[in-house]
């Protein structure tokens, strides 16, 4: 059970999966929907430049039907004439023209957006398969896009024959109109009825536009293993992961402890934790931690610093404290000042006995570290106790 449900396509594309079908050209498109936006932008435009254009229509006819003797037997002027007249069409048609074509640019945006793949211009003759032809003729989608034509002629013949049977008295009314008026009369109505039917392709469009999302979406479901397999390829393989991760880890661990020698004080708990600190009075605004680690690295730490005469100072609950609030890298918490300046006061001690001679310094034993940054100190908030600290 278990193999057929990775088998079976239940998860939604990846964002690398729906990249990989645009790339190849393949995005939701709606026709209904595009279609619609072209008429109906066809009808607002006949609306507002209707007037315009029967002006300029009625202006050329006449310039066209009369014209001087001469003119009919020179093939020249009866060519400019033409061209012309020509001209002056695809003057008066050009703003309808380009309405029409910034939306048939601007209708792909409402649904899928523009795309231009060399993927899809490329030959393929799988299309030519005559038994996949068959079988895209009694396919779901074939079944679909027939019940969406029957559906739009049903839809669309009845809202015509409704605009039409009302306008019936109307239309009869115009034979006894003047010319002028009538023909206006005749322009309205056409352009009306237009419209109204055209209305009723929205009705489809909306229709169409959403199941065109789904069956796309649905089209490039992944199944549980293809997901599994495209995490691993994207994000890598998880064991390989894992041993960089750790590869890094040892990398870091390396280089810090490349800065214990140049430490100036190892402050240790004195077995679990050992912190490494480092301040250099014009350089630094506080101490910095250099390196710091629990248990076998605390006695890694420990080992370099002796090896490297680095002075180690046991220090529980500072050691403790310095671990859990202080990163790596980073000057100390300014509640640890003082704490600490007693530590690096005697570390300096130690340093100027060592070169002078003198009274040997005495060694800190009881280091006060405020209430609540000791992580086993009582007043520390339940966040902080609740990690490992011994």
């Amino acid at each position: 059970m278990a193999e057929d449900s990775d088998l079976e396509k239940t998860e939604p594309a990846s964002a690398r999966r729906l990249e990989q079908a645009r790339a190849d050209g393949d995005v939701p498109r709606s026709r209904e929907l595009a279609t619609c936006t072209l008429l109906l932008a066809a009808g607002v435009g006949f609306w507002f430049l209707g007037d315009s254009l029967i002006r300029h229509m009625n202006r050329m006819l006449v310039s066209g039907l009369t014209f001087e003797r001469a003119h009919a037997f020179d093939s020249d002027l009866l060519l400019a004439r033409l061209a012309a007249s020509l001209g002056e069409v695809l003057f008066s048609f050009a703003p309808l023209a380009g309405l029409m074509l910034l939306v048939a640019l601007a209708s792909p945006l409402l649904i899928g957006g523009w795309l231009f793949s060399a993927q899809a211009l490329q030959p393929n003759f799988g299309r030519m398969n005559p038994l996949k032809g068959l079988g895209n003729m009694v396919s779901v989608r074939a079944a679909t896009e027939l019940g969406k034509a029957i559906g739009k002629t049903l839809l669309v013949g009845s809202v015509a024959w409704m605009v039409i049977s009302s306008q019936i008295d109307t239309v009869l009314g115009l034979s006894v109109e003047p010319l002028a008026t009538g023909g206006a009369h005749l322009g309205d109505l056409l352009l009306v009825s237009f419209i109204s039917i055209v209305s009723a392709l929205v009705v489809i469009a909306l229709i169409d536009a959403p199941y065109q999302m789904w069956q796309y979406a649905n089209k490039l479901k992944m199944t549980k293993q293809e997901a599994r397999q495209e995490a691993k390829e994207s994000d890598g393989n998880p064991e390989i992961k894992a041993k960089i991760r750790a590869q890094q880890r040892e990398m870091a661990r390396r280089r810090m402890m490349s800065e214990v020698p140049g430490a100036d004080v190892v402050i240790t708990n004195p077995t679990h934790y050992a912190v490494a600190l480092k301040y250099a009075d014009r350089a630094m605004r506080a101490p910095k931690v250099v390196a710091k680690g629990a248990d076998a690295v605390a006695a890694r730490i420990r080992e370099i610093a002796g090896a490297s005469k680095v002075p180690t100072l046991e220090s529980p609950a500072l050691a403790r404290a310095l671990y859990r609030h202080a990163e790596l890298g980073d000057e100390i918490p300014e509640a640890l000042y003082t704490a600490v300046a007693e530590v690096l006061a005697y570390v300096f001690q130690l340093r100027t006995f060592g070169e002078q001679g003198g009274v040997r310094p005495q060694v800190p034993r009881a280091v006060q570290v405020p209430a609540g940054l000791d992580p086993l100190d009582p007043a520390a908030p339940a966040a902080i106790i609740a990690g490992p600290m011994r």
